[in-house]
């Protein structure tokens, strides 16, 4: 059992049973985030212990982790295809559908997801939901003409019934947020996602949208930390 008072500990245990599915020899995206890094700090001991892998991150955030703990990195271009990504996710359904993004990564983390072979998605039993929607979708967009791509993507969601979609545009210490790729993140609060590939092809659609935060088709399985054990689920 796990503690669930404490999410590091439902974090640490997920990671310890995505750690299972890693095997010598393999190429490894290394995704964003607290439950990532918490991936990352049960892999650094495998390795000293004479495992054998190479990783490629997904954001700036991770790459520097990951040197820190003496983890072999290679660029992705030189390393693809992989064999497995371990990420996080903001929320995840039954579908292995997920909203990612909330630490700003998302456009590279669908990159690296795309080009692995299996993506493990580790998250505490928080994060799993009936329906996707109530964490805002981050979308990244262009910082040129953000504010109209914004209204582009409020009428794309209209057509989808979404009506009268609040979103916000991110900031930090008082500007706006820069991605690792220099554009911006709008968070949109649409609710309930009541079709996802749908939506995630509307946003796609829209000029000045660079990607969005949402995974159709990515995961393959994931792991759910809860205070009375660990739950895989798996395509």
């Amino acid at each position: 059992m796990t503690d669930s008072s404490d999410p590091a500990s439902l974090k640490r245990a997920a990671a310890l049973r995505a750690l299972e599915f890693v095997e010598d020899g393999m190429k490894l995206g290394l995704g964003t985030g607290t439950t990532a890094e918490a991936f990352l700090d049960v892999l650094a001991p495998k390795l000293r212990g004479g495992m054998k892998i190479v990783g490629t991150a997904t954001s700036e955030r991770t790459a520097q982790k990951a040197r820190a703990l003496s983890i072999p990195m290679a660029d992705l271009d030189g390393l693809a295809p992989l064999d497995l990504t371990i990420d996080g996710a903001d929320e995840a359904d039954r579908a292995l559908t997920l909203i990612k993004g909330g630490g700003g990564a998302l456009v590279r983390e669908k990159i690296v997801a795309a080009s692995s072979k299996r993506m493990i998605v580790i998250a505490d039993e928080t994060k799993l939901v009936a329906k996707l929607g109530h964490f805002p979708l981050p979308v990244e967009v262009s910082t040129f003409g953000h504010a109209t791509t914004a209204a582009r993507i409020v009428n794309a969601a209209a057509k989808l019934k979404y009506n009268h979609l609040p979103l916000t545009l991110r900031l930090k210490d008082g500007a706006p947020f820069k991605t690792d790729g220099g554009n911006y993140i709008y968070d949109c609060a649409f609710g309930a996602i009541t079709d996802a590939p749908a939506l995630a092809a509307a946003l796609s659609a829209v000029p000045g949208v660079v990607d969005h935060g949402l995974f159709v088709g990515l995961a393959t399985a994931l792991v759910i930390a809860r205070e009375t054990g660990i739950e895989v689920i798996e395509k």
